[in-house]
């Protein structure tokens, strides 16, 4: 079963990459925070990659101006997340984070088993909203689908 609405986060040991790649717990990161985290499938692949990250970072200031940090997931290695983010022109804030063995996705509920595409275990795509680590919102595509955790979905959902 997924995470839901109320809980608090996991705290779970994580990558994070600003401008380095940094050993850190989930938990120290959505402490005392409003967070809108939004999990891929994978680094570099083409719903990712043309449309999930790129709204994301169209959107940025806006959520910046709500007083919302933005943060992105994949089951992906950090120095994968890395060259993703040198090649999307990620902004500076915006923090890729880096589940290298899935620990959080699972530890959230919100694997996917991409076996049968030669991809393994991945991240659902989802979007949630965290206050102080308290999830607020969360919004889970359904499998095929890209509408609920768009960028311009989630800034609408928050209102």
């Amino acid at each position: 079963m997924s995470i839901q609405v109320g809980q608090t986060l996991p705290d779970v040991e994580i990558r994070a990459i600003g401008d380095t790649i940094e050993q850190t717990h989930t938990g120290t990161l959505f402490a005392g925070r409003k967070v809108v985290m939004f999990a891929v499938p994978g680094a570099f692949t083409p719903t990712c990659s043309n449309r999930h990250l790129p709204g994301y970072v169209q959107h940025f200031g806006e959520f910046q101006a709500r007083g919302i940090d933005v943060m992105c997931l994949a089951v992906n290695d950090a120095y994968v997340m890395q060259a993703w983010a040198v090649s999307q022109n990620v902004p500076h804030g915006l923090l890729m984070l880096a589940d290298g063995n899935g620990a959080f996705t699972r530890s959230i509920g919100l694997e996917l088993d991409g076996n049968a595409y030669g991809m393994g275990l991945r991240s659902r795509r989802f979007g949630l909203f965290a206050d102080d680590g308290v999830v607020k919102l969360l919004q889970v595509e359904a499998p095929g689908e890209f509408r609920v955790s768009t960028a311009e979905a989630m800034l609408e959902a928050i209102g």
